[in-house]
């Protein structure tokens, strides 16, 4: 019922006196006692022409319970439909701007982290991939707070296709994708693809730890693909980051023994002989 309750409401705002306390108070009656992991709404979306209303009013509040009620309710009643996504696009501008809030509360952060789940990347980049990279920092993701690694995975690659804002993402995500990639199945990996871009990048920033972490998935998108990225720059690459911070050649065996052990598959042979290579060179030129 509560969401005929805010279709009415949005639709006779303009003859209702408080009509946005009442939207609130609607929101909060009917949604905050429910578990939006375990309780999905079937729901005719009545008041599709009032979105924009809803979400501003909910938003204007800068209350974060009453920002939770709203982000819940569209959790579980327009999960998995278009009409979802396209709402929670709406919602992409204020997400990006809820610096007031920060610390987020528990509830208000696990409903703002399935939200981006649901608008995806590209639903941020209309109003700016700054913001957004700010908001991800922010909230400080773990694999723990997902609803769905995957596509955790493609939102922080897409995230770090743009080198200028992927400067300002917090060591933590490239750390995290490292993970999320080397635990994925092994179907996802024809999902997943390599950027010259990042590592042409993260080389001459100079960004050692971030490109210590890159280095770690580039095999799981081998080959690196012809005409882009060469064998030789990548060991170039790999050298590089071994003289100039000397424990990254240790952590990324660990890693591709990791993912070994995991996949029960070898890494890719030319892979492992650019490393080997990397680091006897690295040894021989070291001070």
């Amino acid at each position: 019922m509560a969401h005929e309750w805010c279709s009415v409401i949005c639709k006779n705002r303009l003859t209702l006196e408080g009509w946005e306390s009442l939207l609130l108070d609607a929101l909060e009656i009917g949604f905050r006692h429910l578990d939006p992991q375990h309780c999905h709404i079937q729901a005719g979306l009545t008041y599709i022409e009032n979105h924009q209303v809803l979400v501003d009013t909910a938003f204007k509040s800068k209350k974060s319970e009453v920002i939770a009620d709203l982000l819940h309710a569209w959790l579980m009643i327009a999960s998995g439909r278009s009409v979802g996504r396209e709402f929670f696009s709406i919602c992409a501008r204020h997400l990006v701007g809820l610096h007031d809030l920060v610390p987020f509360p528990s509830r208000l952060r696990r409903l703002v982290i399935r939200s981006i789940e649901m608008i995806g990347y590209k639903g941020f980049e209309g109003v700016g991939v700054e913001g957004f990279v700010d908001l991800l920092n922010n909230l400080h993701v773990t694999v723990e707070d997902m609803g769905g690694e995957f596509r955790w995975t493609g939102i922080l690659l897409d995230t770090l296709q743009s080198p200028e804002e992927s400067r300002h993402l917090s060591h933590h995500y490239w750390e995290l994708l490292v993970e999320l990639a080397t635990s994925a199945e092994p179907w996802t990996r024809g999902f997943l693809t390599y950027s010259p871009q990042i590592t042409t990048f993260l080389t001459e920033a100079p960004e050692w730890s971030k490109l210590e972490c890159w280095m770690g998935i580039v095999w799981m998108v081998w080959p690196p693909g012809a005409g882009r990225t060469t064998e030789e720059d990548i060991g170039r690459t790999m050298q590089l980051l071994f003289r100039r911070q000397p424990k990254a050649a240790q952590k990324l065996e660990e890693r591709m023994e990791r993912w070994s052990q995991i996949h029960g598959e070898d890494v890719p042979e030319p892979f492992q002989q650019i490393f080997e290579q990397a680091y006897e060179a690295a040894q021989r030129n070291a001070p």
